[in-house]
């Protein structure tokens, strides 16, 4: 447990650049937006959002911040020093850095010189003096500077003297923060404590060895923080060790998404630094929201969770018969290193009804619901939520479901329409990538029947137009509601064409978004689900906002 006198640990979290690079995984500007809204609750300092000007994207998501800025953290702007013979004042990538608006931005430097003369085939002294010229230009434009030593413990390995050269010219700019980068993801716990310790030692000598100024008196070096990759496996320990040996910051990526093998991942290293090593990351409370944002980045990225991962995978604190449940039952340290409710999971026993209820219980307060343990009620939605996760649902990203879901287990879920029944029929037109679709849907609005058909580049959306057609001159606000999202996971692919899918629906009405959940071997059944939901949820939000304005006036 951390302690106000604590030492502080600064978290840097890239999932929104350096995760995203992992093959396979895509986000769109709102998903980017979630993400980085769900990182802020967690507590995370800086939050790296993407390089402005490299792609459309990152730009409208940065433009999009400045609209509706973040609650505590800072959103940082990524890029790399300037090319090289030219000026940081007249490269267009910069303009773009400073357009973004955040006060912080990353620069990436070169620090191997093999990456200097092969990759940027320039000399070592143009690359100094482009760290130099970049760091001065953004500073001269009041930003402020996190100065990340690309391919830095190869660099200092091949060639130590001009590696720290490179920080020397980087402090020397300006920068405040100077972050080592294991970009390879080969360097060994070891090593990386002896190289940290090393360039502490040396830079702390160098700024001693300067003349004391009147206007700015005695520099001090600048902090220190630690970038690993985990090509060998090794991402948290090398981590870690740099923090043991003195770095105040440490960058990672929520699950540890990353090119390649990936980054380090901080769901493991929070809980491990924090409980176990005594550095103050994030508060108690936050701590505890560790799960359901690692839980909730998956569904959004729409890749599956690990469930074995430490600290917040389903597995993490599972105990399976015999002697160990046994054990557990009487004291959980016996078979626990941490008591699962500090990183927001939970000790999966199957011992009796009331296992995992606290968790119903909270997520039910979060949402205004207040649920009485003792009641049938409080364990009906219990056992609904353990059947339903068995046949492949997850509610961490589809909270509208489950809210749905707890209203029904009350006896309070209005049904506001009911759907009959729903045909699609799709057209696949030769030469076009697109096919055309129409569905034809039957539902009933307080005891009438109404049949209504509408066309869709594709059967969701038809659907989805043909529901919204049928039942918007009986709720009006309808209009109002958009599908902004579809997302679509295989949960047991090795069945082939029988497999079980699950399909995510996010919709919006322009002040909120909500997303539902369906699942079912037929995938424009799991589809029909989710989208029933979003419309039945948003109409429950509009319903609540009328009984909330009218109990007010």
């Amino acid at each position: 447990m951390t302690t106000n006198s604590s030492p502080q640990l600064w978290l840097y979290d890239t999932t929104l650049r350096d995760g995203t690079q992992r093959e396979g995984l895509s986000v769109s500007i709102e998903d980017k937006l979630r993400i980085a809204r769900r990182l802020d609750q967690l507590g995370i300092p800086f939050i790296e959002g993407g390089w402005p000007g490299a792609n459309p994207k990152d730009v409208q998501f940065f433009w999009q911040l400045q609209e509706d800025p973040l609650k505590q953290a800072e959103i940082v702007a990524f890029c790399s020093t300037r090319r090289p013979n030219s000026t940081a004042a007249t490269e267009p990538m910069l303009q773009d850095i400073l357009a973004a608006g955040t006060r912080w931005v990353t620069i990436f430097g070169k620090s191997w010189d093999l990456h200097v003369t092969t990759g940027l085939k320039t000399t070592l002294e143009e690359n100094l003096a482009m760290i130099r010229d970049t760091i001065e230009y953004l500073r001269s434009q009041g930003r402020r500077i996190i100065y990340d030593a690309e391919h830095w413990f190869d660099g200092y390995k091949h060639n130590r003297d001009y590696a720290l050269q490179t920080l020397e010219a980087a402090i020397a700019s300006g920068a405040e923060w100077l972050v080592l980068c294991d970009t390879n993801g080969g360097t060994l716990p070891h090593e990386i404590s002896q190289i940290v310790q090393d360039v502490i030692s040396h830079l702390s000598f160098v700024i001693c060895q300067e003349p004391m100024t009147e206007d700015k008196g005695q520099r001090t070096i600048p902090k220190i923080g630690i970038h690993t990759h985990n090509d060998s496996e090794m991402a948290v320990a090398n981590a870690i060790a740099a923090v043991m040996a003195g770095a105040k910051m440490v960058q990672g990526t929520i699950n540890g998404y990353g090119e390649r093998c990936g980054n380090a991942n901080l769901c493991s290293l929070i809980p491990n630094l924090q409980l176990k090593a005594g550095y103050s990351c994030i508060t108690e409370d936050q701590l505890t929201q560790l799960t359901e944002a690692s839980r909730f980045v998956s569904e959004v990225v729409n890749l599956a969770p690990d469930e074995h991962a430490p600290f917040v995978g389903r597995s993490a604190f599972a105990h399976k018969g015999g002697i160990h449940v046994s054990a557990v039952e009487r004291n959980p340290l016996t078979y626990e290193h941490i008591q699962p409710e500090q990183v927001g999971n939970r000790r999966r026993i199957v011992i009796s009804e009331q296992s995992g209820l606290s968790n119903v219980l909270a997520k039910a307060r979060s949402f205004g619901i207040e649920l009485d343990q003792q009641k049938a009620e409080a364990r009906e939605i219990l056992q609904r939520l353990k059947d339903l996760e068995s046949e492949g649902f997850q509610f961490e990203a589809a909270e509208a479901s489950f809210v749905l879901l707890m209203h029904e287990a009350l006896g309070g879920r209005q049904k506001f329409f009911e759907v009959k029944g729903f045909q699609v029929h799709c057209d696949l037109i030769e030469g076009k990538e697109t096919s055309n679709a129409l569905a034809t849907v039957k539902v009933a609005v307080d005891g009438k029947n109404i049949l209504e058909a509408a066309e869709g580049n594709g059967p969701v959306a038809a659907l989805d137009a043909a529901l919204r057609k049928a039942l918007v001159n009986f709720y009006p606000q309808i209009a109002t509601f958009d599908l902004t999202d579809y997302k679509v996971r295989i949960l047991n692919g090795h069945t082939g064409t029988a497999a079980k899918t699950r399909v995510l629906v996010e919709s919006g009405n322009g002040r909120q978004r909500w997303t539902t959940v369906g699942v079912s071997t037929n995938i424009l059944a799991a589809s029909y689900q989710a989208v029933v939901e979003g419309l039945e949820y948003g109409l429950l939000l509009h319903s609540q906002a009328e009984a909330a304005l009218k109990a007010s006036s």
